[in-house]
């Protein structure tokens, strides 16, 4: 076991050293997840698995409600405890944290696609509420038109196989809208919303040539209109 996670944190630091996650349109997509999650969170302490550079955690210290994350790479909690000093950083994986206290709110803003079994993760999670708190998870959809039309162009075989991103990034799967409900049921939480947002026709290096701020919005809203195609998938359960 002592092996597992020494593997497990190398390999976090080793994503964390090159990470992707604040550039461009990743940082709109975090950005507009947290407009999603918002609309849900309760008041109470939020618990944030996986905050990586803490785009996420700007916005839930705005919220001003106790907030703790929980982050496997030891580079991003030190950036984490810089920027955020009056937050409550926890290095360690999920798998191995134990929480003092429960929370009203658990954000897993694209974690699950990561971990190496989400269901455990999400049984765990579901231990760690309030009664009545909420868990708002997020991950990218394998449905996305961008990947169906990397499909139809030979770019990939099948819509769940792993890109080149996908393997930077350290992904270990790519939900598609009926595998994501499963493992929330599969975990005995009860979905209250599920939903899209970001309607992704192009690759990242295309938007990001080419779209305006304004544009990239207006595709981030029109996602929520057609989830079951976005480019991202979120799900907000209770126990």
């Amino acid at each position: 076991m002592t092996v597992k996670i020494t593997e497990e944190r190398k390999r976090l630091d080793d994503i964390a050293a090159v990470s992707r996650y604040k550039e461009g349109v990743n940082a709109a997509t975090i950005a507009y997840a947290s407009k999603i999650f918002q609309r849900s969170i309760q008041p109470g302490p939020i618990l944030e698995l996986g905050p990586a550079e803490g785009l996420m955690t700007r916005e839930l210290v705005k919220l001003n409600l106790p907030v703790t994350t929980v982050e496997g790479a030891e580079g991003f909690c030190e950036s984490l405890r810089q920027n955020f000093p009056h937050i409550e950083v926890v290095h360690a994986l999920f798998e191995n944290f134990e929480p003092s206290k429960k929370y009203s709110n658990i954000i897993l803003g694209h974690i699950l696609e990561h971990v190496d079994n989400p269901v455990d993760i999400l049984r765990r999670a579901r231990e760690w509420l309030k009664d009545g708190g909420r868990i708002l998870a997020a991950v990218p959809n394998a449905r996305s038109l961008h990947r169906q039309a990397a499909v139809l162009l030979g770019m990939l075989k099948f819509e769940e196989e792993l890109n080149e991103t996908d393997i930077h990034h350290g992904h270990r799967r790519v939900y598609n809208p009926e595998t994501f409900r499963r493992d929330f049921l599969q975990a005995g939480l009860k979905i209250e919303m599920f939903g899209g947002y970001w309607l992704k026709p192009l690759s990242n290096s295309q938007i990001e040539r080419d779209w305006s701020p304004e544009l990239l919005e207006s595709f981030m809203v029109l996602g929520e209109r057609y989830p079951d195609i976005a480019g991202e998938l979120y799900i907000i359960a209770r126990r």
